[in-house]
């Protein structure tokens, strides 16, 4: 399982325009997706801010007809600059991909049992901005080592940045690579970005499984977790 290997996306079109002040939004809706997926369509914002539709999984305009692209879902803020698959997009094309909250199974490094699920979200339950790159028409989402609460869950966390730098993010002509790698050092905890994590049901392990509950807290019995 990937790191940030599947996240919710349910708010209209009209609530992403309040919430993001957008200046443009796609001319087609996507449906509620509580399972979201590698290589499915997602909602990407770009500079403007506006929203666009792309598919989640970066290819890179180098790349063979026999490239994964669900092998490029996440780029890490560490290498995100040098790697050949985002060196590009890094530099002139970036974004970031709203979400109702993403979903993170629970590893050996944390005090709950291996790969229970976790969805993880803002408390306020607005958006979430989760820093990216993009490029033909693909998308790919920056994660960084993960701190505080969510550090006793999984050891990588999508980049959240402050919302003042949000501008400066999207502005494709703003490409000097040392600077860009020092607004990547200002990721914002999770504490600060607002996070809450929930345990859930192992259903959305399936991706077949979707809806509303798949996002809806359980109550972890003491079998299920480690102390």
């Amino acid at each position: 399982m990937y790191m940030c290997g599947r996240f919710a996306t349910s708010k209209s079109l009209d609530q992403f325009e309040e919430e993001f002040a957008l200046i443009g939004v796609p001319e087609r809706e996507l449906a509620a997706n509580w399972n979201v997926a590698p290589t499915q369509e997602i909602y990407v914002m770009t500079e403007g801010p506006k929203l666009e539709i792309m598919r989640w999984g970066l290819i890179p305009t180098w790349a063979k007809p026999d490239f994964v692209s669900a092998h490029t879902i996440n780029a890490r803020s560490e290498s995100v600059h040098e790697k050949p698959s985002f060196r590009q997009a890094f530099k002139s094309r970036r974004c970031f991909i709203p979400a109702d909250g993403y979903y993170e199974w629970a590893t050996e490094l944390g005090r709950f049992a291996s790969k229970q699920p976790f969805f993880i979200h803002r408390s306020d339950n607005q958006a979430l901005a989760m820093a990216g790159v993009y490029e033909n028409g693909t998308a790919a989402i920056i994660t960084k080592e993960a701190t505080g609460a969510l550090a006793k869950i999984h050891n990588r966390m999508p980049l959240f940045l402050p919302k003042h730098e949000w501008k400066l993010w999207l502005d494709s002509d703003f490409n000097d690579v040392s600077e860009l790698q020092a607004l990547l050092h200002m990721g914002l905890s999770p504490e600060d970005a607002g996070l809450v994590a929930d345990p859930v049901s192992t259903k959305v392990n399936k991706i077949a499984n979707n809806g509303l509950e798949l996002t809806k807290a359980i109550e972890l019995g003491e079998q299920e977790t480690l102390i």
